[in-house]
């Protein structure tokens, strides 16, 4: 099953193992049953304190447990964890085995602390980049609370169940049999939603931090970069964000980011953090701001009633995945409307699909669900499509995709709880047309995340913040860089050097202003 490089990789993490563990497995006469013997035995082969059964009694199979010798095992993987997921089967070893986890003490003392019973299930696709951090931590989550387990089951693989529970987007996490949750989480998060008293008791903590020399709000490029100027300087510097990495965790292909030939979101956001923790940076994640209020000190509100200050700021909060804003979208969302063809793509398998957007995303994102899907439809509301030629070509060459241009979508229609089908109107003839389908994938180009700052700071008629060539904006003392300003291009090179920008001109501006008494 693994290759002669891998074995010998996966026996050196394999030393660091610091108990028995034992794999329980739980087959049938499938082909990926057949699959999964060979993985687990090459696994059991490679460590001594590996043991591994096939008298595993689960109703999913073929699946198999991950646990301790005379214990109830508490991690399982219902399919093949291959692919993305071959770092959680990794993990899930190594953890088990009592090596420890990179987390943070008190995330670790919070999870030990939850009281009940959980019975977590998250549906993946092994094509899904996102997919992992959800597994992972609930992997994690199992290891530390005996309380807690958790079954990663591949969607591809078990289609029925995915069909009975209408799974139309990955990750989808159930808790207990009711869903919990869609798309990606971190282990905060989620800890985060359990723990009820957490957010007071954050709130608490934020609002009794010192005064920043600078904060920075947003932890993409743009907000990276900031921090690593600032505190470069020597000044205290804070960086709060909802989501470290921001959309490019969601990027997966990166070709043309000047002297990296390529590589992907995510890995580009681990060496960003990596980067962040080099320096004397407060880095405050999973937290979303809802206010700013110009003063002495500029105060920053967040949704949990915290309150931060800082002597300036620079707002770096990207942007999201434009919306079509059409009826049926937000009802049919996780039913048969998605936003990341990467992850979702394989809950279609053999479906007729549409795309909605001819740019580089949208054809791009049509390309690879040809390889996938029965059909696509790609539907682009200008007169041509604006992709790049090489990638046009490529999308003409393709047998099971139909392009319309001059079609505006003014419906994503439904029944028995998800899409079949979705309504355009032909801008050449007025007319309006239907196109049986089973999913939509929306692909529109990017929203700023200033909703926020409205009636705050001077935005355009499009929501980007209005900066000048220093990055300052209509406040004193607050500065803007990256995709929510009006930077004419939106690129991950670009966002990093307007946030290095904006990080000078706010240092500037504290050197030559005095502090409030």
């Amino acid at each position: 099953m693994l290759d002669a490089n891998i074995k010998t990789q996966l026996k050196a993490y394999l030393e660091k193992l610091q108990t028995p563990i034992e794999l329980v497995a739980s087959l049938d006469d499938s082909a990926t049953a057949g699959e999964m013997r060979a993985l687990l035995q090459d696994i059991a082969e490679l460590s001594d304190k590996v043991s591994l059964r096939e008298d595993g009694t689960a109703e999913l199979r073929p699946s198999f447990a991950i646990g301790r010798p005379g214990e109830v095992a508490r991690i399982a993987f219902a399919g093949l964890p291959m692919g993305h997921e071959f770092t959680s089967l990794i993990l899930a070893l190594l953890q088990t085995g009592g090596h420890p986890p990179k987390v943070e003490p008190e995330v670790i003392e919070q999870i030990k602390a939850l009281a009940g019973e959980f019975r977590f299930e998250t549906y993946i696709s092994l094509s899904c980049h996102n997919c992992p951090d959800v597994v992972q931590a609930l992997n994690l989550m199992a290891v530390l609370n005996p309380g807690v387990t958790h079954t990663m089951i591949d969607g591809g693989v078990f289609q029925k169940l995915v069909e009975e529970r209408q799974i139309m987007a990955v990750p989808t996490i159930y808790l207990n049999g009711e869903e919990f949750g869609a798309g990606r989480m971190t282990i905060e998060e989620i800890v985060a939603k359990l723990d009820t008293g957490s957010a007071a008791r954050d709130a608490a903590k934020l609002t009794a931090k010192e005064v920043f020399d600078v904060l920075v709000v947003g932890g993409g490029p743009a907000g990276a970069a900031a921090a690593i100027y600032a505190a470069r300087k020597g000044i205290r510097t804070g960086l709060i964000a909802e989501r470290f990495g921001g959309q490019v965790m969601d990027t997966l292909a990166i070709e043309n980011f000047i002297s990296v030939k390529a590589t992907d979101g995510p890995k580009l956001v681990a060496g960003l953090e990596e980067h962040v923790k080099d320096y004397d940076v407060d880095v405050m994640n999973l937290q979303r701001v809802n206010r700013l209020t110009p003063g002495d000190w500029i105060e920053v509100g967040l949704e949990n009633g915290g309150v931060l200050r800082s002597k300036s700021v620079i707002l770096a909060t990207g942007a999201r995945w434009r919306e079509l804003n059409v009826p049926g979208e937000r009802e049919y969302r996780g039913k048969g409307v998605a936003y990341c063809p990467h992850c979702d793509g394989p809950l279609f398998k053999g479906k007729h699909v549409a795309v909605v957007g001819g740019g580089n995303s949208g054809v791009e994102a049509a390309i690879d669900l040809a390889g996938i899907v029965g059909h696509v439809t790609l539907l682009e509301f200008d007169t041509k499509l604006r992709a790049d030629a090489v990638l046009q070509r490529k999308l003409a060459s393709l047998p099971n995709v139909t392009i319309l241009t001059s079609a505006q979508t003014t419906e994503v229609t439904g029944a028995n709880g998800k899409v079949n089908g979705l309504t355009y109107t032909d801008r050449n003839s007025g007319e309006s047309r239907h196109v049986p389908l089973e999913g939509v994938f929306v692909q529109i180009g990017l929203l700023p995340n200033t909703d926020w700052l409205k009636g705050t700071v001077n935005l355009t008629r499009f929501g980007e913040i209005e900066i000048d060539a220093k990055g300052q904006t209509s406040i004193p003392g607050v500065f803007a860089a990256g995709d929510c300003t009006t930077v004419p291009y939106k690129q991950i090179i670009i966002a990093m050097g307007a946030g290095a920008t904006a990080s000078l001109s706010a240092f500037d501006h504290l050197i030559r202003t005095s502090a409030p008494a």
